[in-house]
């Protein structure tokens, strides 16, 4: 039994709370010295200030927490990794159930399994995995965080081999929102499952993850390859075709900005402008390299840093380009194949950010994560061709902010006649909820939202990209404009406040 500092009741819109029965992790509130340390997240433009913050070491102590949540009426926010570009992972005036301590990895390599606790970030998981040769789709950084690129699909370097994350997803431990933890799989309450694999943090707390693994590395042929941002267009033309025949085995990612300083760049190229293709590839590097071939060869790049290397070390090769802390704007969208109209706009407003941390970033889909039938998981849009996230990017302190803001929704607009629908982890906190239909799908949507009233019918869980349970439908719910309060002024500009329950 732990207590709670009394401040934290009197600031309270409930009656003062002493104690979590069942709770034993660390409760920190404003009294202590590290208050603002636990409440901070990845976006640094996300200043949110919660009454609690539960720091579980087990999921019993989620289930403790979301029990006292219920009970008192308190908002939650689920912590993982912190990454949501959002700040989904903490709210004002609430709880946030934060499992950062929860980072277990344990891999079965016999039978290619692994499970992950619920706060651990995908370096952890790559860690322990690839120490057997092992792998599981996650992500292109490694300080993002399992549960929520998971929860949300998860895109990664394998996906075009071995399917997104969800696609390699066995089973979940996930407490609910009457505070029951449930194991859930294929054959134990397939309908939350078919939830948890695309549907986000909507449907309860995922306290662990069983993973299926594949023969990856320890060694692979990865790196980036650079052009002159003078030659986009006509490397994007040559890139659509190049990739149309691609194998699956070759995950690629167009970076559009300015080249960042990492140790492998020249110092003299650092910021300057440039169309940057990660290729990774998940098989014998003798077949990467034939692979890959035509595209190092086209237009004499001006920097080819492709190698082998460690997979584990290419995962982690564009952390410091996305720092904690740091502010972050952005807009998506899924993309059809790379028209020359479309090539046009994406080449004529790349470049036109202030900041030189900002960027645009494009992800080839297709392969396996086309292959798979559009209900089997409820990630949506899976015949798209590519996911566009357009990031702002400045510092603290950086007078960027305004300027690069504008920058990333002039892109998003002029790409209105090819927009197909979006992934759901890169949406924003100022996108109407209609993005979030969007998102899915409407047979997708609906089916989630029969999920969400079943499971959550008081919609406890909403601080997210969030569906709501039919009972709380209202007229006009699905039209009206909800973003996440609690960001910098730049980002809260025109929003309304997150906390209609509905």
């Amino acid at each position: 039994m732990i207590s709670i500092a009394a401040e934290v009741g009197q600031r309270s819109k409930e009656p003062a709370v002493s104690e979590i029965d069942g709770f034993r992790g660390r409760l920190i509130s404003a009294i202590h010295a590290d208050y603002d340390i636990a409440r901070a997240v990845w976006n640094g433009a996300i200043d949110r200030r919660p009454y609690l913050i539960a720091q579980c070491i087990g999921a019993a102590d989620v289930v403790a927490a979301v029990r006292f949540a219920r009970d008192h009426g308190l908002e939650i926010a689920i912590r993982g990794g912190g990454h949501n570009v959002a700040g989904t992972a903490v709210c004002n005036d609430g709880i946030v159930i934060d499992l950062s301590a929860m980072r277990g990895v344990r891999v079965d390599p016999d039978h290619r399994r692994a499970w992950v606790q619920g706060g651990a970030l995908w370096g952890d998981v790559d860690h322990e995995t690839q120490a057997h040769g092992l792998a599981t789709t996650g992500g292109i950084v490694s300080h993002t965080g399992v549960a929520g690129l998971t929860l949300g699909g998860g895109v990664g370097w394998l996906m075009r081999k071995h399917g997104l994350t969800v696609d390699n997803l066995i089973s979940v431990d996930v407490v609910t929102a009457d505070g029951e933890l449930l194991r859930v799989s294929e054959d134990e309450h397939p309908d939350l499952f078919w939830a948890l694999r695309g549907g986000g943090g909507n449907f309860g707390v995922a306290t662990a993850f069983e993973f299926r693994l594949h023969s990856v590395g320890p060694t692979v042929l990865a790196g980036p390859i650079l052009w002159d941002a003078t030659e986009a267009g006509e490397v994007l033309r040559f890139y659509r075709d190049f990739i149309r025949d691609a194998p699956d085995e070759l995950g690629t990612v167009v970076r559009f900005g300015a080249a960042p300083p990492l140790p492998a760049i020249p110092e003299d190229m650092h910021w300057h402008p440039v169309l940057m293709v990660g290729s990774c590839y998940a098989g014998p590097i003798e077949d990467g390299e034939q692979a890959l071939r035509p595209l190092r060869a086209f237009r004499t790049p001006i920097l080819d840093l492709v190698g082998p290397m460690p997979y584990a070390g290419f995962q982690s090769a564009l952390d410091s380009t996305v720092v904690h802390g740091w502010n972050y704007y952005w807009k998506s969208t899924h993309l059809p194949e790379l028209r020359d109209d479309l090539i046009d706009v994406i080449a004529g407003h790349a470049f036109s950010c202030s900041s030189p941390r900002s960027y645009a970033a494009m992800f080839h889909l297709k392969g396996a994560v086309s292959r798979a039938a559009e209900d089997e998981t409820a990630f949506g849009n899976r015949q798209a061709s590519h996911a566009l996230t357009i990031d702002a990017v400045w510092r603290p302190g950086e007078n960027f902010g305004d300027r690069d803001i504008a920058w990333t929704r002039a892109f998003f607009a002029a790409l209105g006649p090819f927009r197909e629908g979006v992934y759901v982890n890169f949406l924003g906190g100022d996108e109407d909820p209609g993005r979030v239909r969007e998102a899915y799908g409407d047979s997708i949507y609906d089916r989630l939202m029969n999920v969400k009233t079943r499971y959550d019918p008081d919609n406890a869980f909403h601080h997210n990209q969030n569906i709501r349970p039919r009972i709380n439908d209202c007229a006009g719910a699905s039209d009206r404009a909800v973003t996440l309060d609690g960001a910098t002024p730049a980002l809260e500009r025109g929003c309304a406040v997150w906390r209609d329950r509905m």
